[in-house]
């Protein structure tokens, strides 16, 4: 290895340190370009979500991968990192490809310019088996043609410096090219986004091989990503066949990868299977993410799962209601059309059965959840969403507002208020309040729906802030609850005093203290009896102050809902705002039957 004057470095040979570099440039690379590759995103839809993804991706390689002394085992480590954090469409094929790498790399300690443009080359054949529909005009096309640059000049360059050089001028055009091969590239004037990406990839590395730098020690610095406005420009079509963006990672499945291929073209399109039978990395985008996670979930480990909203990503780049975005998490319980009404954007939790990890009322709906839990023997546990998920979703939001209130689950229940006030303080140019609701459920859901009407009727967003942290303490609820059993298995409860109220038949009534705290608001000796304490409770509370509205949810229990419905509009001479499910991520703690009443006054 020595200098080759104005190209930097003469590398002869790919060793680990290099490798690594050469990774970690480029994926530095994407990141920095991360909102461009959001704006010009029109396909497969345009859900401006492209350089999120690949953002995300690159992160969970910088930040997972290590280097070895052996080549194979550097090579071994970004592969897994880049199938277990690949996100989206792009992210996926790009992570395919690398694991073609992988798969087809020698054991070597170095690998010569033959060698490496061999394994490009076979590499590519990873990336068209795991699409089941290539498009070309796409990422797919430009590393196909990359590979192909790679081949032809390899026999005449002196080394990987002046081998990248050549074959990045093709990767450039055939990237400017895109737009001939896809129509609705054309109509938008633009290249496609995951094409752009990779591009950005080879020339992360190529600056770094002529800098002649061989090491790249990324620091807090290194994430930090520019902010761009959005290009109102583009005009791609709102028209979403498929809502869904969904992913999974499935290990120790039981059946081959082209099992998974049948079926995920069952369920929609843009099926993408990653990987190998180990570690499968599945993508798609679906209507029905909950239908597909329960035929998915007995032929091997749901390790991981990612389900984004396209036609609300859509919203958000190009058809926003407001100048306000509303942000809440799935523990707030609303009715779909109110959530689809004002464009409320909505962080899921995550439930987990064993080993199988799903998304809350997305890859596992409340009826769904029910009978699960009904018939099956394991305790299910919740997981608040983790920390680069929560960045991840504000990095899109915050590329198109500017103002933003987000409501959530009482955080002495759980720890997303606290996580989400740690991701928003980044976002220091814009007006992001994070309220605690001091809720769950229906409250929670009940004080977001006076929040979303605020904003509709165009209220400031000062005035909204203010008011809704009187309506957290304006606020009750008052859950009836019909076994004390999975309280007890999920830890709320001693199974001590689980055992004494069995004993004693009795039926406790649980509420919510003014810090957010779950306590006993009361008990009966019957169902019948908890339900005349609630009906009395809320009607005294009628009396005394002007409602502005109530609601009312349960879990698996309609009709009993619906008792409660008759009785307190009868008393109060209106219908509730609402009757819904109540999200699995309550039930995991509330189980089977449970009935729950929320009001607020004015």
């Amino acid at each position: 290895m020595k200098k080759s004057g104005k190209k930097g470095m003469k590398i002869l040979y790919i060793t680990s340190p290099i490798l690594f570099t050469a990774f970690m440039a480029g994926a530095k690379a994407i990141i920095e370009q991360k909102d461009h590759l959001n704006k010009i995103n029109v396909y497969p839809v345009a859900d401006a979500d492209t350089g999120t993804n690949l953002a995300s991706t690159m992160r969970f390689i910088m930040e997972n991968s290590k280097l070895y002394n052996s080549l194979k085992d550097t090579m071994h480590s970004i592969a897994d990192s880049a199938l277990s954090g690949a996100r989206g469409n792009s992210g996926i094929i790009f992570a395919q490809f690398i694991h073609g790498i992988r798969e087809e790399m020698a054991n070597r300690d170095k690998i010569s310019m033959k060698h490496f443009v061999e394994t490009i080359s076979k590499s590519v054949k990873y990336v068209y088996d795991s699409v089941l529909e290539p498009t070309e005009g796409t990422i797919i096309t430009v590393i196909e043609d990359w590979s192909k640059a790679n081949e032809e000049h390899h026999h005449n360059v002196e080394d990987f410096t002046e081998l990248m050089l050549k074959s990045f001028s093709r990767a450039k055009q055939s990237l400017k090219d895109t737009p001939k091969k896809l129509k609705v590239l054309a109509q938008n004037n633009v290249v496609d986004a995951g094409a752009q990406g990779f591009v950005n990839f080879l020339e992360g590395i190529l600056t770094q091989l002529k800098r002649g730098k061989l090491f790249l020690k990324p620091d807090k610095n290194t994430f930090k990503i520019p902010e761009e406005k959005f290009d109102h420009s583009i005009t791609a079509s709102g028209d979403i066949k498929y809502r869904y963006c969904t992913e999974a990672i499935i290990s120790d499945a039981k059946r081959e990868i082209q099992y998974f291929r049948t079926l995920l073209q069952k369920y929609g399109d843009s099926v993408i299977v990653a990987g190998s039978s180990r570690k499968t990395h599945l993508h798609l985008h679906t209507n029905s993410p909950g239908e597909l996670f329960q035929q998915i979930k007995d032929v091997g480990t749901i390790e991981y799962t990612k389900v984004d909203d396209m036609k609300r990503q859509y919203q958000v780049s190009h058809n926003r209601k407001y100048k306000i975005a509303l942000v809440t998490d799935s523990a707030s319980d609303l009715p779909r059309e109110m959530i689809e009404k004002y464009q409320i954007q909505v962080i899921p939790f995550k439930i987990v059965f064993g080993k199988d990890v799903f998304i809350d009322k997305l890859t596992l709906q409340p009826l769904q959840f029910y009978k699960m839990l009904k018939n099956q023997k394991l305790i299910p546990k919740s997981s608040q969403p983790d920390v680069q998920s929560i960045k991840n979703f504000y990095d899109h939001l915050t590329t198109y507002y500017d103002k933003i209130i987000a409501i959530h689950i009482s955080s002495k229940l759980t720890g997303v208020y606290d996580s989400t006030q740690y991701v928003v303080a980044d976002y220091k140019d814009k007006q992001i309040a994070v309220i605690d609701s001091k809720h769950l459920s229906a409250s929670e859901g009940l004080i977001t729906a006076r929040i979303a009407r605020a904003i509709d009727r165009g209220d400031e967003f000062a005035s909204i802030v203010k008011k809704a942290r009187e309506w957290v303490k304006k606020t009750e609820i008052l859950t009836d609850i019909y076994t004390l059993e999975y309280l007890v298995k999920g830890g709320r409860i001693s199974p001590l005093k689980g055992f004494m109220a069995k004993l004693m038949n009795l039926k406790p009534i649980v509420s919510v203290d003014e810090e957010g705290k779950g306590i006993a608001f009361g008990k009966s000796f019957s169902r019948r009896g908890n339900m005349k304490k609630i009906i009395k409770s809320v009607t005294t509370a009628a009396r005394k102050n002007k409602f502005w509205n109530y609601a009312i949810v349960h879990s698996s229990n309609l009709s009993r809902a619906k008792k409660y419905a008759v009785k307190l509009e009868n008393e109060l001479g209106f219908p509730p705002l609402y009757i819904v499910d109540i999200s699995p991520v309550i039930g995991v703690h509330n189980g089977l039957g449970t009935v729950a009443v929320t009001y607020m006054t004015e």
